[in-house]
C-alpha cells in the first residue's frame, strides 16, 4: 500500500484572497511542497531525480472542493503516490481541518520528461521504489475537455518570476491566468466546486499568452471553460463548475 504522508499549515492572509479563502494558486502549491518534502524524506528529491536526466512535470489535477481554507485556519495537508503506470504517475491530496473535516481532494497526473529533450520520458521503477505505489498497466482521464465556442479573453506575459527551479513556468501559475480573466464581481459571486485542468505544452519565458474564457450553464450550474493560448496554439485547458458564494 502507498506511503501517507502529512504536514499541519495554519493559513495566513497572504494565502487567502479578499473573500478569505486560499487561494487556488496556493492551495496547489501547498500540496506540491508536501509531496516534495515526502520525496526529499525519501532520498528521491530533485537532485535524486536529476541524475538519470528527468524531472517531474504535472499533465492534469483534478479538483473537488467541499470549501476553500480561511483565514487563521488549522489544516493538514495529506498526499500519496497511489498509483503509476509505464509513463505516469498518479498521486492524490486531501487538505482537511484538525478535526477531519474534508475541505479539498486533488488528483493529479505527474510524468518524468527528459531534461534534454524535453519529451516525455518512462517511469523508472526505482524511482518509485520507495513510495510503494500499485503498478497498474491503465491510463487514467478525467473526462473530455470541450472547446470553448465563444469566448472573451485577456493578454498576459510570461514573467521572469513565473518560472520556477524547473526552469518551465510553474503549473500553480496557470491558475491566476484562468481566474484572473474572470474578473472581480465575478471571483466575489463564485466559489469553486469541481475544477478539471490539462497542462498540454509549455510556455516560456516572455512569450505573449492569451487567457480565454467562456461562461456556460450545464445542469443549473454556472461553469466555465478555460484556454491558455499562444498565438493558435493551446498550451492548457480547465473546465470549471462553481457555486455561489456563501452558498
Amino acid at each position: 500500500m502507498a506511503k501517507e504522508f502529512s504536514r499541519q499549515h495554519e493559513v495566513v492572509y497572504y494565502e487567502c484572497d479578499m473573500n478569505g479563502n486560499m487561494t487556488l494558486p496556493t492551495v496547489i502549491s501547498l500540496a506540491i511542497q508536501v509531496s516534495e518534502t515526502q520525496s526529499n524524506e525519501l532520498n528521491r528529491g530533485s537532485e535524486y531525480i536529476h541524475q538519470h536526466g528527468v524531472t517531474w512535470i504535472l499533465t492534469n489535477y483534478h479538483l473537488e472542493i467541499t470549501r476553500l481554507p480561511k483565514v487563521d485556519e488549522q489544516i493538514i495537508v495529506t498526499t500519496k503516490a497511489e498509483e503509476y503506470n509505464k509513463y505516469f504517475c498518479y498521486r492524490s491530496f486531501w487538505i482537511r481541518t484538525v478535526s477531519g473535516e474534508e475541505l479539498v481532494h486533488i488528483q493529479a497526473v505527474f510524468g518524468l520528461m527528459n531534461i534534454e529533450t524535453r519529451k516525455l520520458s518512462r517511469v523508472i521503477d526505482e524511482i518509485i521504489a520507495p513510495f510503494e505505489s500499485q503498478k497498474i498497466t491503465k491510463i487514467k482521464r478525467f473526462g473530455k475537455l470541450e472547446k470553448i465556442v465563444i469566448g472573451e479573453s485577456l493578454p498576459y506575459r510570461v514573467r521572469f518570476f513565473d518560472i520556477d527551479s524547473n526552469l518551465h513556468v510553474n503549473n500553480a501559475v496557470y491558475f491566476h491566468w484562468i481566474l484572473d480573466v474572470l474578473g472581480r464581481d465575478f471571483l466575489t459571486s463564485y466559489v469553486p466546486k469541481t475544477i478539471t485542468i490539462r497542462y498540454d505544452k509549455e510556455v516560456e519565458y516572455g512569450n505573449e499568452i492569451a487567457s480565454v474564457v467562456e461562461k456556460i450553464n450545464q445542469d443549473q450550474a454556472m461553469c466555465t471553460r478555460h484556454a491558455i493560448m499562444l498565438h493558435e496554439e493551446t498550451c492548457c485547458e480547465a473546465f470549471i463548475e462553481w457555486k455561489e458564494l456563501n452558498k
